[in-house]
């Protein structure tokens, strides 16, 4: 079983940047390929980046890429989100998820494990 615990979420202002982390409890989290996801009011959970178990390789979405940045460091338990030249359309709770195995998956049927979110707000 594997405990995921999001922080970092805030209130910002359009163009700046936020790291967003998930710790993970557990003697495994090397084992789980991890990804972030999110979820507007209204809207559905949506893929955002993934990264695979040893953080050799990354995914992201279209809306996305260029700005943010997933990795991971296994020596922490922890995958980071950093968020730069944020947007208003990027407001949403952010969620880390967490699938055995060596790949990613933009897929949130695919991942197990699910952290409870963190609120990220960008203001105009």
């Amino acid at each position: 079983q594997v405990q995921l615990v999001e922080s970092g979420g805030g209130l910002v202002q359009a163009g700046d940047s936020l790291r967003v982390s998930c710790t993970a409890s557990g003697r495994t989290f090397s084992s789980y390929a991890m990804g972030w996801f999110r979820q507007a009011p209204g809207k559905e959970r949506e893929f955002v980046a993934a990264i695979n178990r040893s953080g050799g390789s990354t995914y992201y979405a279209d809306s996305v890429k260029g700005r943010f940045t997933i990795s991971r460091d296994n020596a922490k338990n922890t995958v980071y989100l950093q968020m730069n030249s944020l947007k208003p359309e990027d407001t949403a709770v952010y969620y880390c998820a967490g699938r055995s195995g060596v790949s990613y998956s933009s897929d949130p049927n695919s991942y197990k494990y699910w952290g409870q979110g963190t609120q990220v707000t960008v203001s105009s």
